[in-house]
């Protein structure tokens, strides 16, 4: 069994997360979030006991408790992932929701979110902290390095390449072979058939910078 995780983060990615481990019957055991209006409060029924930096919430993690990092911005992502490695030693444990598929070829890192219904492929390999949208697809032999996040419904297909903090939108397309640069953006609904360099931005069927 494993043991009861503290999400880092109540608002809309830490209640999805909620959900996924409730969905496997793993024991959340609170919240801590850096608003205060929601301190003290109850996120679905999860006490919201602190801020991200309460050390007697904190402490528990390691042999008592896990965490999961639910910050809605990729940077304070990274910053508390870093903050939970050399303060605590600790990394994110994945969030899987029951009604995903992932399979038991494919590779994931650490502290990686995968909604209902997303489907991760034989060998796909996803690096530390992922989103996998609901209903997403992360065919064979994709990589995502760390920090992707795919948008409900995105399709990645086998063999695509994406870079570290790279965000695919909502419905989008990339077809076999592509590779997505370092924090690219694809507007939802895209159609992505070539190359996206490193920081650029492609909308539209074919997709096209902006």
């Amino acid at each position: 069994m494993q043991n009861p995780v503290i999400i880092l983060g109540a608002q809309d990615l830490g209640v999805l997360a909620l959900d996924a481990f409730q969905s496997n019957d793993v024991v959340v055991y609170c919240f801590l979030d850096d608003q205060v209006a929601l301190q003290q409060k109850e996120v679905n029924e999860i006490t919201v006991m602190g801020n991200t930096e309460d050390e007697n919430i904190l402490k528990l993690l390691g042999k008592k408790c896990d965490v999961f990092v639910a910050a809605e911005d990729t940077a304070a992502r990274k910053s508390l992932t870093s903050m939970l490695k050399d303060d605590y030693k600790v990394v994110p444990v994945n969030a899987i929701h029951k009604f995903s598929y992932v399979s038991e070829h494919a590779w994931l890192g650490h502290g990686n979110f995968i909604q209902a219904g997303a489907i991760v492929n034989s060998n796909a390999k996803l690096g530390d902290n992922c989103i996998i949208g609901a209903r997403a697809v992360v065919d064979a032999n994709a990589v995502l390095d760390s920090h992707v996040q795919l948008g409900a419904g995105a399709m990645v297909n086998a063999g695509v390449t994406i870079a570290e903090g790279a965000f695919i939108g909502t419905g989008a397309v990339i077809v076999s072979g592509v590779k997505i640069g370092k924090n690219a953006r694809v507007g939802a609904g895209a159609v992505v058939v070539a190359d996206v360099a490193a920081k650029q931005t492609v909308f539209g069927n074919p997709a096209k910078p902006v």
